[in-house]
């Protein structure tokens, strides 16, 4: 699979990674079993890059990569987490003896002294524009905690602060199809600064699959059911924060996009992949065969105008009316 650097981290990474968020149980159970497979099924299918935070599955996403990597130490991944939604959402919970503790409950799970990368999780707006927050990041990699750091945001103007950070290696952000405002200025933007740009919710939690109908029933447990408008947390997070009606209809003309031979999640997968300033894309998979088809949208060639320009018109159409000035 294509490899490309992951912004200031200097490391390379497969294009497709793989995002762990199913398996620390929040889409709904998932046995420990099933999810080594997953992990075993993305590393043979090329995946070098696992995307995972302290917070999912309230650490079992994370334990779980931990362990496998003690049966696989060949398998050559590179694991990024995140931290900070262990406590409340507030600015001044962004400090440095919060981060040593949440850091070294993630080198535990893991089994690691030193992290690959630590995300900062989506967290309020004021935190990035603290010098005292990148100051406590850096004296994680002084101490060897963490190799680099970056984050996770929710919006555009946030990447755009983050990324005028010196010391900041990635951003991750919600991108795909259904969410094109990363486009105008922050993938530039990233480029510029040589900042990595992991894209998250690439299938904006299944709808553009095409699978799913208005009869289709999630899990009570499944985010999909009780976070459609932001009960829980970010409404973005769940359906790239489209309401659920709209986003059926806009992927069944999606999925008319998609060319001979190719399905709608690849052709989605593929999409991302092609957009300049990608480093990688964290599709999830519950199910071997998930995370095996995830990862062959790598080997698809790219995408002609004519999809190019369906999914704008697409996007302009049905989308930004309803999402484009909320994010």
């Amino acid at each position: 699979m294509e490899q490309r650097v992951l912004g200031r981290t200097g490391r390379d990474v497969s294009v497709v990674g793989l995002g762990t968020w199913q398996l620390g149980a929040d889409w709904g159970d998932v046995a420990e079993a099933d999810a080594a497979a997953v992990l075993d099924a993305a590393v043979e299918s090329g995946v070098t890059f696992f995307d995972t935070a302290d917070v999912y599955g309230d650490g079992r996403s994370e334990q779980i990569i931990g362990g496998y990597l003690k049966r696989r130490p060949d398998a050559g991944v590179f694991v990024a987490t995140k931290m900070g939604r262990r406590a409340e959402q507030l600015p001044e919970n962004y400090v440095l003896d919060n981060f040593r503790a949440w850091n070294d409950r993630s080198r535990a799970n893991l089994g690691v002294d030193t992290l690959d990368l630590v995300q900062l999780h989506c967290p309020p707006t004021a935190v990035f524009a603290s010098d005292e927050v990148f100051d406590a990041l850096d004296t994680l990699v002084d101490e060897r905690r963490i190799a680099a750091y970056g984050v996770s945001v929710e919006t555009c103007a946030q990447a755009l602060t983050a990324i005028a950070r010196p010391g900041v290696a990635s951003v991750q952000i919600i991108l795909n199809p259904f969410r094109l405002k990363p486009l105008d200025e922050v993938l530039p933007a990233a480029r510029a600064a040589g900042v990595g740009i992991i894209a998250r919710v690439p299938l904006a939690s299944g709808l553009l699959t095409g699978k799913y109908t208005k009869d289709t029933v999630f899990a009570p447990d499944d985010h999909r059911s009780f976070n459609r408008h932001g009960e829980a947390f970010d409404q973005g997070e769940t359906f790239s924060g489209v309401d659920y009606e709209t986003g059926l209809a806009a992927a069944g003309e999606f999925a008319a996009l998609a060319p001979d031979g190719a399905t709608p999640a690849a052709t989605a997968l593929r999409w991302i992949i092609q957009q300049e300033g990608v480093s990688s894309v964290i599709p999830g998979a519950r199910s071997v065969a998930q995370a095996r088809a995830n990862a062959s949208a790598a080997a698809l060639p790219g995408l002609p105008d004519r999809v190019l320009d369906g999914v704008r018109d697409l996007y302009d159409r049905r989308l930004r009316p309803s999402v484009h000035g909320r994010w």
